[in-house]
């Protein structure tokens, strides 16, 4: 019998973690496997408030760890892989939910016959959409110097000749074969992960789950897109993304490592270029693409080591 387990990463946000374990809990009624809430040293009662809720629904397939440190978000479902199943066993898979997405009772189903169903995608991820219906992006390509100007000039004839290179693929309705998908649900198959290695931690957040998915690729292994799995999401509750008025250092960081990382020095220089020429084209046609001081703060980590993750 095919085996799951399923993860969910909580980071002060311990109500909405216990609600996506109530829809997780749902999802997973006639498939064998278990539940890890993982608590990233939130450091906020967060770990009682989730150890009370659990006991209080009577949750036996459901358990709490604590990380012992707030390592990001690939450390922190890293440390929940590395611990396995409560019982010893290996899983199949590995499914990854974000704290604040809800998945539909058939969603985790959906991902789980697509991968049985097709034995070298290595990672599936689900159709994402908001409390209003209206869907996420959620399928992407892999960046390239291409997409660095064209993300950043977000002007329409540069778009249109470089439409091969946008990022954000559109929205299929069909299973699709994707470059890379939104971690906010995201199933692995664990022969991938034995293979290929699971998160680099040096990612503190975003980032981590396009390298992977490149991993994954560059074993030979695929990633689909399954519209049949749908999940509502909340989006940005525990990073405060929608409400940034400054770009946070971490996500330079995490840009800088995946480009070196993955491409080298000189393909990570072509790229930030491309980001700075684009940036001055959207100018000049009085856009703005980014956060205030994007691009100082671009070219300052360009120049500079890492910072502290906070």
């Amino acid at each position: 019998m095919t085996v799951l387990h399923a993860i969910i990463l909580n980071w002060r946000t311990p109500d909405m973690t216990l609600r996506s374990a109530e829809a997780l809990v749902a999802a997973m009624a006639g498939i064998d496997g278990a539940i890890t809430i993982v608590d990233n040293d939130s450091g906020d009662g967060s770990e009682d408030a989730i150890a009370r809720g659990i006991a209080e629904r009577g949750w036996d397939r459901v358990r709490l760890l604590q990380s012992g440190r707030n390592g990001g978000f690939g450390a922190g479902n890293n440390h929940a892989i590395r611990a396995g199943l409560p019982d010893g066993r290996r899983p199949d898979f590995v499914y990854l939910l974000n704290s604040d997405a809800f998945p539909a009772p058939d969603a985790v189903r959906a991902l789980l016959d697509h991968m049985l169903a097709h034995p070298r995608t290595g990672m599936a991820g689900s159709y994402i959409h908001g409390p209003d219906g209206d869907p996420h992006t959620a399928c992407f390509r892999f960046p390239s110097v291409a997409s660095e100007f064209e993300g950043a000039a977000v002007t329409g004839p540069i778009t249109r000749l470089l439409h091969r290179h946008v990022v954000p693929r559109p929205i299929p309705d069909q299973p699709t074969r994707m470059d890379w998908v939104a971690g906010a649900s995201l199933m692995m198959r664990q022969d991938l992960l034995d293979e290929i290695g699971i998160f680099d931690e040096e990612f503190f957040l975003y980032f981590e789950e396009t390298d992977l998915c490149l991993r994954a690729a560059r074993a030979g292994w695929q990633t689909d897109f399954v519209p049949a799995s749908r999940v509502m999401h909340i989006g940005s509750v525990s990073t405060g993304m929608k409400t940034w008025a400054r770009t946070p250092d971490y996500w330079f960081d995490s840009r800088r490592h995946y480009w070196r990382k993955n491409h080298g020095q000189l393909r990570y220089l072509a790229a930030t270029g491309a980001v700075v020429a684009g940036s001055m084209i959207a100018r000049l046609r009085g856009r703005r693409a980014a956060a205030p001081g994007f691009t100082r703060q671009l070219l300052a980590h360009m120049l500079t080591g890492p910072r502290p993750a906070p």
